[in-house]
């Protein structure tokens, strides 16, 4: 853009009694044009998302074959921890029993999971739970406790879930966020479906 104005001043005060001159301001303004354009190509070049980026935003095929009854496995999508936790009948059991101590045991917050995890156990099959392990306070990773956890910030009657260590967010085995606590929403459950018996793809499903 700079050089093209360069070039207006210049050829508008050119004599036409005098064609070398002319004829080097031509010059001269279309080599500068030259070299803005050589500059520019590689900075917007730069700007094009990498091979590497690109496979960040991909989808991501697990194996779940391999959880234990009652353990979880992370792997690793867009740069997330993503849990999957292989819950137990009891685990199960104990879920609508602390729907009262909950901010939203409904899961009415819809961006927090996909429609078809909108249900009691927030989950496809009600065995494996699937969730981003990121408190939705400040971004902090929690940890698994255990049901009878002597760990004092998460109660005598803890029935198993996950603590934010950082600022003391607990949540339960479906995710969901206990009333009274800094993170405001249940942990997000990302967009995933099953290909087969223990294969697991996490973020594509069959939503239109």
């Amino acid at each position: 853009m700079n050089a093209s104005v360069t070039f207006d001043a210049l050829a508008a005060n050119a004599s036409d009694h005098d064609a070398e001159r002319r004829k080097m301001v031509l010059l001269t303004a279309g080599s500068a044009g030259v070299a803005v354009v050589g500059l520019a190509v590689p900075l917007v070049s730069s700007f094009a998302p990498s091979e590497r980026a690109k496979a960040a935003g991909a989808a991501v095929e697990a194996d779940i074959s391999d959880i234990a009854l009652g353990a979880v496995k992370t792997i690793e999508w867009r740069g997330k921890p993503v849990w999957v936790m292989r819950r137990t009948p009891e685990m199960l059991a104990s879920l609508a029993a602390q729907d009262s101590l909950l901010v939203d045991p409904a899961s009415n917050v819809k961006s927090q999971q996909p429609a078809y995890t909108q249900n009691a156990h927030r989950s496809i099959k009600p065995e494996y739970f699937v969730a981003v392990g990121i408190c939705t306070h400040l971004g902090c990773s929690p940890n698994a406790v255990a049901a009878g956890s002597a760990n004092p910030s998460v109660g005598a009657d803890w029935k198993g879930g996950f603590f934010c260590p950082c600022h003391g967010s607990t949540f339960d085995l479906a995710g969901r966020v206990f009333k009274n606590k800094p993170a405001p929403t249940n942990l997000e459950v990302p967009p995933h479906k099953y290909l087969a018996e223990g294969r697991l793809l996490i973020g594509e499903d069959n939503a239109a």
